[in-house]
């Protein structure tokens, strides 16, 4: 509103049922886009000592990241999978629905003040080398580097809005469902549900549980305390 010099919310809202390219930029500027890479490193190791030995035993190897914002989560688990032998012949499937969150994702570029953050949660995540072995320094920034990216597939989706489209061996979804009410996160449990194939796997996030999902049944428990499940049914 500040930047369209547009004075009160009753006018913005009469300008966003009449400007498509306002809305759009309107919408872009909603969604909550704060990550980090190996955020809640416990939560990666749990992965890596408890759900990768499964993925193991399958030739091709789907995942969705739903909620990617701007994709550290993503190159963190690419790195991971890589060190597990895993990452060549697995499809990382990275969605949200910002696009200019997407744009960044795919570059793979992040501010170099964060990196003693990024490394200590590598470390921590269970690393098994340097973290710099993953990234090269250009200028004010790290580039992370373009071996982990050809397995990964970045597109606009609408969590609320859009279907399934895959069946997935492992969903990530993280501290987004926070966002919703009881009635949305219900129907995005029931499409993550839908999308994973049997005895997949979801990881959530640590403030947010399947407790009160009307699919709860049909999922077990993996890590009740890093909130990963496995669907049963």
């Amino acid at each position: 509103m500040i930047r369209r010099r547009i004075g009160t919310a009753g006018l913005l809202g009469m300008l966003l049922l009449e400007d498509e390219k306002l809305f759009e930029e309107f919408v872009q500027e909603l969604p909550v886009t704060v990550t980090d890479m190996f955020r809640d490193p416990a939560f990666y190791k749990s992965l890596k000592d408890k759900v990768f030995n499964r993925l193991a035993t399958y030739p091709f190897i789907k995942i969705w990241i739903a909620g990617c914002a701007t994709g550290e989560e993503v190159y963190s688990l690419a790195i991971l999978l890589e060190e597990a032998g895993l990452l060549g012949r697995s499809r990382i499937y990275a969605t949200d629905i910002n696009q200019r969150s997407l744009q960044l994702a795919r570059e793979g570029r992040y501010p170099v003040e964060n990196l003693e953050q990024y490394a200590s949660g590598y470390k921590k995540a269970g690393g098994k080398k340097l973290l710099s072995d993953y990234y090269r320094m250009q200028h004010d920034s790290v580039l992370f580097n373009d071996n982990l990216k050809p397995n990964m597939i970045f597109a606009m989706h609408n969590l609320v809005m859009d279907q399934s489209f895959n069946e997935f061996h492992l969903i990530i979804c993280r501290n987004v469902l926070i966002y919703f009410n009881q009635k949305l996160q219900n129907a995005v449990i029931d499409l993550f549900y839908e999308s994973l194939c049997p005895f997949g796997f979801l990881g959530l996030g640590s403030k947010e549980s399947l407790l009160y999902a009307e699919k709860r049944k049909k999922f077990d428990d993996v890590d009740r305390k890093e909130k990963i499940f496995m669907k049963t049914e």
